[in-house]
C-alpha cells in the first residue's frame, strides 16, 4: 500500500483549501468572538475563490486524468467543472446570506464552516471513482445540510425540516450503502471502472450480469440513494417541506449544491461503471420512467402552489427530472454508443451545462425572495410580491429573467440548456419518443407557473391583505450577487456554445484517454 504523496496533494487541492477555510473560519470565530460578521465572509469567498484556482488550471489543462488517494478519487476535466459549478454556487449563496443572517440572528462562524464543509462533500462525490468515497463525499454534504436546515434554533417550521431531512436522509444513505454491498458482492470491487471490467468480461466467461439479480438489487439501492438526493420522484417527499422550513439562504444554497453534487456522481457512477448492455436496458427503462414522473409530478403539482417557497421546491423537483433526462442518454444502449459514443458525450455535457445554468438562474431566484420584507417579515406566498414592479422595477425585472430562463425561454441560458438535453435524447439511435413529448409539454406547463408569478409583480392590484408592495431590504452583497446572477443568466445564453463546448470538451477528452471508459467507446 503507497502512501499518498505530494501529487495526491496537489490533485485534491479544492478539497483540501475547502476543509481549511472551514477549519479557519471555526478558528476565527472562536478566539476571536467579537470579529465583525463581514469578516467572517470575506474569509470564506476567499476560501472559495483560493479553491478555484487549481480547478481553473486542472480545466485549462490537457493532462490525463489522474487517479490519486489509492485509485479513490480523480483529478480531471470532469471533476474541474463541477467543482467550479458547486464554488460558482457557493459564493453567490454566501454573498446573498451576509444581510440575510445579520438580519435573522444567524450570522455565525459555524454557519460558513458548514456552508464550505457542504462543498467538500460534494467535490469529493464529483472526483470520486470508488463508490466508498462516494458515500464518504455523499455523508459530509449530507450531514453539513441536515444541521443547516435546523439553523433557527426554536423554529417550529425548521426543527421540523431538520428532523425530517435527517430522517428520510439517513434512511437513503441506509440504501446507499447495502447497494454498495450488493455491489461489491456481485462484481468483487468497489472501484467503478473494476466493476466496469468485470461486467465487459462476464459473457466471456459464461455469466449474464444482466440476469444477476444480486448486482441489479445492488444498482437499484443506489439508485435510491442517488434519488433521494437529487429529488426526483417518489424520493422527493421531503422537499418542499424542508425547502419551505429551513432558512431561505439554506433552501437556496441546497437547492442547487446538493443537487449538482448529486448528479455529478451519479454520471460517473452510472456512466462509467455498469457498461453493460443487460444491465443497461434495466437501468435506463427504471430511469426514463423516473424522469418522466419527475417532470409531470413537479410541474403539475406546482401549478397549484400558493407559497414561494413550495412553488420554486416542485420546480427543483421538475429540473432534477429534466436532468435525469440526460443521464437517460448517457446510460440507454444503443442510444449513447453512436459514432464511437459521441452522443453519449454530448448527454454528459448537457447534463453539466444545464447544472451549471441551473445553479446561477435559480439562486438568483432566491436572492430575490431574500431581499424582500413585507411588514418586517419575510414573505412567503406568491401573492405578497403584488406591486413590486412598480415599487422596485430592476428588482422585477431580474426576477422575471430567472423564472424565464427556468421555464426555458430564449434567448436565457435555460433555453438553451433545455434544447442541449433535448437534442442529446433525439440524437440517440433508439430515442424514446413518448419522453421527448412528455420532456416539451412539461417544459410547457412550467411557463404557467413561473408567469404566475411574473403577473403578480407586474399586473395583480393590492388588496386589503396585501395593500402594498414588499419593502427592500439589501446590502451591496446582495445586489452584487443579483447582477452576477443575471448577467450569468444571460451570458450562458448568449455564450451557451462556448460552456457548453467547454463541457463537451471535458467529456470528450474522458473518452479519448480512456478516462474510466470502455475501450470500445474510444
Amino acid at each position: 500500500m503507497t502512501v499518498p504523496g505530494l501529487r495526491d496533494a496537489v490533485a485534491i487541492a479544492p478539497q483540501f483549501l475547502l476543509g481549511g477555510f472551514a477549519m479557519l473560519v471555526l478558528l476565527l470565530d472562536a478566539f476571536f468572538p467579537r470579529i465583525h460578521r463581514r469578516w467572517l465572509t470575506a474569509v470564506t469567498l476567499l476560501g472559495l475563490v483560493a479553491a478555484s484556482v487549481p480547478a481553473i488550471l486542472e480545466l485549462r489543462g490537457k493532462g490525463e486524468p489522474d487517479r490519486v488517494m489509492q485509485n479513490m478519487l480523480q483529478a480531471d476535466g470532469y471533476t474541474a467543472f463541477f467543482t467550479l459549478v458547486f464554488l460558482i454556487g457557493g459564493a453567490l449563496s454566501v454573498l446573498l446570506s451576509a444581510r440575510y443572517l445579520e438580519r435573522e440572528g444567524m450570522a455565525e462562524g459555524e454557519y460558513y464552516a458548514l456552508l464550505l464543509l457542504t462543498m467538500l462533500g460534494a467535490v469529493v462525490m464529483a472526483a470520486s471513482i470508488n463508490l466508498l468515497t462516494v458515500f464518504l463525499g455523499l455523508e459530509i454534504l449530507s450531514i453539513s445540510l441536515y444541521i443547516l436546515a435546523g439553523y433557527r434554533a426554536g423554529r417550529d417550521a425548521g426543527d421540523e425540516a431538520a428532523l425530517k431531512y435527517f430522517l428520510l436522509g439517513a434512511f437513503a444513505s441506509a440504501f446507499f450503502l447495502y447497494g454498495i454491498a450488493l455491489v461489491y458482492g456481485a462484481s468483487g470491487s468497489l472501484n467503478i471502472e473494476e466493476i466496469r471490467t468485470f461486467l465487459a468480461d462476464a459473457p466471456s466467461q459464461g455469466r449474464e450480469p444482466g440476469n444477476n439479480l444480486v448486482l441489479l438489487a445492488g444498482i437499484a439501492m443506489l439508485l435510491v440513494g442517488f434519488g433521494f438526493k437529487v429529488a426526483v420522484v417518489p424520493f422527493h417527499v421531503w422537499t418542499p417541506d424542508v425547502y419551505e422550513g429551513a432558512p431561505t439562504s439554506v433552501t437556496a444554497f441546497m437547492s442547487v449544491v446538493a443537487k449538482a453534487a448529486g448528479f455529478a456522481a451519479f454520471l460517473r457512477v452510472m456512466g462509467v461503471g455498469f457498461q453493460d448492455r443487460g444491465v443497461q436496458l434495466h437501468i435506463s427503462a427504471v430511469l426514463a420512467s423516473i424522469a418522466a414522473l419527475t417532470m409531470l409530478v413537479g410541474n403539475v403539482v406546482a401549478v397549484v402552489q400558493p407559497g414561494l417557497k413550495r412553488l420554486l421546491a416542485y420546480s427543483s423537483i421538475a429540473h432534477a427530472g429534466y436532468m435525469l433526462v440526460g443521464v437517460v442518454a448517457v446510460v440507454r444502449p444503443d442510444g449513447g454508443f453512436a459514432m464511437g459514443g459521441g452522443n453519449q458525450s454530448q448527454a454528459m455535457s448537457a447534463v453539466m451545462f444545464y447544472a451549471l445554468v441551473y445553479t446561477v438562474s435559480n439562486l438568483g431566484a432566491f436572492g430575490v425572495v431574500m431581499a424582500l420584507r413585507r411588514k418586517g417579515q419575510e414573505i412567503r406566498d406568491v401573492a405578497d410580491l403584488t406591486g413590486l414592479a412598480a415599487r422596485h422595477p430592476w428588482l422585477a425585472a431580474a426576477m422575471t429573467l430567472f423564472l424565464l430562463s427556468l421555464a426555458g425561454l430564449p434567448p436565457t441560458g435555460g433555453f438553451f440548456g433545455k434544447l442541449f438535453l433535448l437534442n442529446a435524447l433525439v440524437g440517440m439511435n433508439t430515442p424514446l419518443p413518448w419522453l421527448i413529448v412528455l420532456f416539451a409539454l412539461t417544459s410547457v406547463v412550467s411557463f404557467y407557473y413561473y408567469l404566475g408569478v411574473v403577473r403578480a409583480m407586474y399586473l395583480d392590484r393590492p388588496t386589503e391583505e396585501h395593500p402594498e408592495a414588499p419593502d427592500l431590504d439589501m446590502d451591496w452583497n446582495m445586489r452584487i450577487a443579483l447582477g452576477l446572477s443575471a448577467v450569468g443568466t444571460v451570458a450562458l445564453g448568449l455564450w451557451a456554445g462556448g460552456a457548453f463546448g467547454l463541457a463537451e470538451r471535458v467529456t470528450a477528452a474522458m473518452f479519448q484517454s480512456g478516462g474510466g471508459f470502455p475501450a470500445a467507446m474510444r
